[in-house]
């Protein structure tokens, strides 16, 4: 039997360890000094001349969002379309996020976008990051996407044109065009940050972050080629979340000697990752097939009616059959939403409890094991899964230093210190991730101006993100944001998010065109009607509570302002439910809570 009340106060107990009253400013922002941080170490930039042109549509940001999209207005027949890209290709989190071992964690079959329009068999269960990227590249080409895309390229201004019904488009590389259209998928995962330690600036050794792995240093490459060159060096890794989890067992086998710091432990469950079978993917993939699969994956999480077939079959399924299962066997007349939420919660906690065990059936050394226990709810953090992280600590070379929540506590010339001892490196990794809770303004490198000059960065800090359904914002025409927030929500297949929303906006980018239409904006009736109704659902208290353990899915444990967690609302009755609804939306064809001029 599980002792609830012990466990919440455990949990409780490791979430105050790790409060700091600094949040998301105990990050530095890498710019200035740290500026090199963010060079591109894969692809050269290539000089050309400033545009100052006209397009139908500008996409900011050339991920999974600006690819979904612009193949849907594509195939609506917008051909004029440009896809701004501050990288050196298509691919946003996945052209720059190259390390070792890097994985998709949601199954391929629904992560990946668009397999069937393109053709692709994923190679397995859970695709490797090349494959991912080079999936990316096969949509841009496939969609014609490169011809009118502008790579290495930043976006700077962004402002409404009210005498010409046009948005004008600023960059860092001297442009200054227009856009009739423009819509922004600028992610939430592509800004790195890096830790405030003190002395940070003092390591003479080597030191870079994930997102720019430096394969020159280490050996290696992309494709999981062995790093040769770390055979005879001591190497640091500060973090230990989703992508510490992937790249630590690369790093085990490769290094002299591997710290892991840790101030929050990973869970990390069973991945179960397998190649795909071509025979049983040829009698699969009927048409209509990734459709089927999504709506699977997100009904059995989110849905009313649980689907008879689980075609997925992983973590995440696994956590929703429990919790149904648990929900019910309460008898009728307890059937209410307190005992619901009580019964996920017993769930959560049996879960949690078999990963913590987990980790004593792999680890051999038993302090090292108890270090790497997670003291939280499977939600509070980005669930892990994998089969390999655990056993590296097995590896000799491999030492975990447990900071007990604490973190590091300065940098030195030769390494890095905790508890007052050092730890002698040649190089250190930052797995720091990125920049989530920050200002919106500021992750994305402009401050739009709408409709009387009005800053999305003022409207929001005023009032909160208002939007219809994450996609419009009132006083703001023509202009479209693809994001998870206030429309599905769902967090453990981010794409899915993506392609409804592509799918919505080339809907109406096409009905703006063919009949002549300059503007289209959600009323203020419409948006706060919206933002009403997403206020009235049940919150389910786990993704983005303050009382979870500090991370970036509750703004490092802080209050929310503005644009931060409090507003990352969904679909009263979910994601399932939402997706249903915005395919009957935009299908209508009235467009009901939009005004077209």
């Amino acid at each position: 039997m599980i002792d609830k009340e012990a466990l919440k106060q455990k949990y409780a107990e490791e979430r105050d360890k790790r409060l700091r009253p600094d949040g998301n400013a105990q990050y530095i922002q890498i710019k200035d000094q740290w500026a090199h941080y963010l060079e591109d170490p894969y692809v050269p930039v290539t000089p050309r001349d400033p545009l100052t042109d006209h397009v139908t549509v500008a996409f900011i940001g050339g991920g999974f969002a600006g690819l979904v999209t612009g193949a849907r207005l594509k195939e609506a027949g917008v051909d004029d379309v440009r896809i701004i890209e501050k990288g050196g290709d298509f691919g946003g989190t996945w052209y720059w996020n190259r390390y070792p071992g890097a994985q998709c964690d949601t199954a391929s079959f629904v992560y990946m976008p668009l397999l069937e329009e393109t053709n692709h068999m994923p190679s397995e269960k859970y695709a490797h990051a090349a494959e991912i990227l080079e999936h990316s590249q096969r949509i841009g080409k496939q969609f014609g996407l490169y011809d009118n895309a502008l790579f290495h390229t930043e976006v700077t201004d962004l402002e409404w044109d009210e005498s010409r019904s046009r948005w004008i488009i600023r960059t860092n590389r001297g442009d200054e065009f227009t856009a009739q259209f423009v819509a922004m998928g600028t992610g939430p995962l592509h800004v790195p940050k890096l830790p405030g330690l003190e002395g940070i600036e003092d390591f003479k050794g080597h030191s870079y972050h994930t997102s720019r792995w430096d394969y020159g240093y280490t050996g290696g490459d992309p494709n999981g080629a062995p790093m040769d060159k770390l055979a005879d060096k001591r190497v640091a890794i500060i973090g230990t979340g989703a992508t510490a989890v992937q790249c630590v067992p690369h790093l085990a086998r490769a290094c002299k000697e591997l710290y892991v710091f840790q101030r929050t432990p990973s869970s990390v469950d069973v991945r179960g990752n397998k190649p795909t079978d071509p025979q049983w993917f040829a009698e699969m993939a009927t048409p209509g097939w990734q459709q089927r699969w999504l709506e699977n994956f997100t009904q059995i999480q989110t849905g009313l009616v649980m689907p008879e077939v689980d075609l997925v079959q992983d973590g995440w399924t696994d956590l929703a059959h429990r919790m149904r299962t648990k929900i019910m066997q309460l008898p009728p007349e307890e059937f209410t939403f307190e005992n619901m939420m009580a019964a996920f919660e017993d769930s959560d906690f049996e879960k949690m409890s078999e990963i913590r065990a987990r980790v004593d059936e792999i680890v051999e050394d038993h302090d090292t094991a108890q270090g790497l226990k997670a003291w939280y709810r499977q939600l509070c953090k980005r669930p892990c899964f994998h089969d390999e992280y655990l056993q590296a600590f097995n590896e000799p070379s491999t030492t975990l230093v447990d900071t007990d929540g604490k973190g590091v506590e300065r940098i030195t010339e030769k390494g890095v210190v905790v508890a007052g001892k050092e730890y002698e490196v040649d190089c250190i990794i930052y797995s720091t991730g990125f920049e989530v809770g920050t200002e919106y303004s500021r992750r994305n490198g402009y401050d739009m101006k709408g409709r009387d000059g009005q800053k999305l960065s003022e409207l929001w800090a005023n009032e909160g993100m208002r939007t219809k359904h994450g996609i419009h914002v009132h006083g703001f025409p023509n202009l479209f944001v693809v994001q998870l927030s206030q429309g599905a929500n769902l967090v453990s297949n981010v794409p899915h998010n993506y392609t409804e929303s592509g799918r919505t906006i080339a809907t109406i980018v096409k009905h703006a065109v063919e009949n002549g239409h300059q503007e289209v904006e959600v009323t203020k009736e419409a948006q706060d009607a919206w933002m009403e109704l997403l206020l009235s659902g049940p919150r389910l208290g786990v993704i983005g509570s303050t009382e979870c353990t500090p991370g970036y899915y509750n703004n490092e444990g802080q209050p929310a302002e503005g644009s931060g967690p409090d507003w990352f609302l969904g679909y009263p009755t979910g994601a399932a439910a939402y997706f249903e609804y915005l395919e009957a939306w935009r299908t209508k064809g009235d467009f009901a809570g939009l005004e077209f001029r």
